[in-house]
This record gives structure tokens, sequence and C-alpha cells, in this order.
């Protein structure tokens, strides 16, 4: 089946496939197309002129009342409220923009703690009609609201994914509410190898696994550990490289740098893969064994990840 997801002037298409799932049961995985309406499909990519962007963030109107956004104490949690109804709270409060779904007015505000990597969550304010406000928050793995997308009739949250995960992508619509559209699952770039890998392309290491070499060895290394190990490499810089031609980068897991530290090295000569995970042990889980591993390459890893917290 295939369905197209309708964002501003352009067509997102999504096409559900079945694949196995747990308990024999089969779920439906969605694949997006290329977007060509480069990013006008995302809801956080503009504002609504009426909508203030300054730190005081004057009060917005909205149905017949008023949204507004305070903070009782410096550096305290600010508050989402409507005519003085709390909504939301957090240490990041922000108007994104005023939209129309489904014939209905629906105010889109970004709440969040400021954590780095982490975006906020997406609270939907809306008022039925003859009803009361509503408002309901969208977030995935305590991390944020996946990135949005906007229809004649529905916003789609669709997540962004790490190597070997599957996450659900929702829909909200003012009749039907929060639901689940299918699975999305990570999938590297086809046909892609060795001859491919280059690090001077990535922001992060961790675009090294959309290469299907890279991420098929890294499957058979890490197995079930390949989401975690490539979140321990979020945070963090550029690539490095050896003598020999082995490059290298290290980063942390979200919201804890120094408790979960991660180090992947790829040699593209050899066509091997390196990873290490630094946690509260003595020493770091390595895939391979670490006394398998060159001895640059352990030297850059012990001087990367250092001693644990």
């Amino acid at each position: 089946m295939t369905r197209s997801l309708l964002a501003g002037a352009c067509a997102l298409a999504w096409i559900l496939m079945p694949v196995a799932g747990a308990h024999a049961q089969t779920d439906m995985v969605l694949v997006p197309a290329d977007d060509a309406s480069d990013g006008a499909a995302d809801l956080g990519a503009s504002s609504n002129a009426a909508l203030a962007e300054d730190d005081s963030q004057a009060p917005v109107p909205f149905e017949n009342g008023q949204l507004t956004i305070t903070q009782q104490e410096d550096y305290g949690e600010k508050v989402l409220a409507y005519d003085g109804k709390q909504l939301a709270r957090n240490y990041d409060v922000f108007f994104d923009k005023i939209v129309e779904v489904g014939g209905v007015t629906v105010a889109l505000v970004d709440v969040g703690d400021g954590g780095n990597q982490c975006g906020p969550a997406k609270v939907i304010v809306w008022k039925p009609e003859g009803g009361t406000i509503q408002s309901t928050t969208v977030e995935q793995d305590e991390c944020g609201a996946p990135p949005a997308a906007l229809s004649d009739s529905a916003i789609y949250f669709v997540p962004n994914l790490l190597p070997g995960e599957s996450k659900p992508a929702l829909q909200w619509s003012p009749t039907g509410g929060l639901s689940t559209l299918g699975n999305l699952t990570y999938m590297p770039e086809p046909g892609t190898g060795w001859k491919d890998v280059d690090p001077t392309q990535y922001d992060s290491i961790v675009d090294a696994f959309h290469n299907e070499a890279i991420s098929r060895q890294a499957a058979t290394l890490l197995g079930k550990e390949m989401p975690d190990m490539a979140t321990s490499l979020l945070v963090g810089g550029g690539t490095e490289k050896t003598t020999s031609g082995v490059f290298y980068a290290s980063g942390c897991m979200p919201h804890d740098c120094g408790g979960d530290d991660g180090f992947m090295a790829i040699d593209p000569a050899n066509h091997k893969l390196y990873f290490a995970r630094r946690g509260d042990k003595p020493e770091p889980d390595a895939w391979p064994a670490v006394n398998t591993w060159p001895a640059e390459v352990r030297e850059a890893m012990d001087k990367a990840l250092g001693s644990p917290n």
C-alpha cells in the first residue's frame, strides 16, 4: 500500500512494506522517498511572523484567548498557559507557529530541557468546536519530538533513526488524536562499499553507518548493541587519522558525557572496524576484543576515552 503525505506544496511519499515483527505478527515499515521540498515539510524550519522570537515572547492571540509563556524565577522553568491554564512547563519553551489542520486552528510549541543533542518535545494545542482548550505532547525516547511534516488533515512525526533502530512514525489529527502510522527502519545506502568511504564527507563518524559495507560489518560485530554504540558517539567532533591511515573519532551519549563514551575506528585499506564503549567499568567494552587491535588504534582509543568517572 502506498500513501502520500502532502507537506506544504510538496509531496512526501511513503511506501508501506510488511516485515516480520515480534510474536510472528506483521508490522508496516515506512520507507521515505526523497523529499524534493528542500526542508519545506519541516514545521520547525520557520516561525509565523505573529510569534515572538525574543526571550520575552509576548502573548499570542489564539482561539479568542491568549497563549502565554512566563517565567517566575530567573533560570527557573517556563510555563506555557492558555488564559492562565497551564499546558506545559520546562526550562526551554518557545512558540513555533500556528497552522490549520483538518479545519482546526492548531498552535505548535517547542518544550524541552535544553540538553545537548536532544531536541524539544512538540506540544500541540487546539480548541475543538464548542469545547475547551486541549493539548498533547509528542516526544520519543525522552529526547524530543521526531521531525514533523504537515498535510491538510494531519501532522506526521517521522523519527530520525540510528543504525540498527526501528521506531514508529506517528500522526496526529484533531479528530483521531495521536496514533502510530507504522514502523520506520534504519537502512544504509544500497550498493555502497569500502571504496566509497570518505571521512571528509562526515559531519559525525556515525554517518559512516550509511555505508552498506560498514553497516553490515558493524552489525556482525555489535549485534543488538549497535544502536547503543551509535548513541555513545552522538556528541562528538570530527575524525582524526593515524599514521597508517586508520581514521577514528570519539563521542558520548547525550546527557551522559563522561558516563557513556564511545570510540569508533575505520581501517578502509584492510576493511576493518573497531569499536569501544566506556561506562563505569575499569576497562571499556570492545568489538572485536581489544587485544586484537593494532597498537596505534589501541593507543588512540586509550587517549580518547581516558579513565571512567
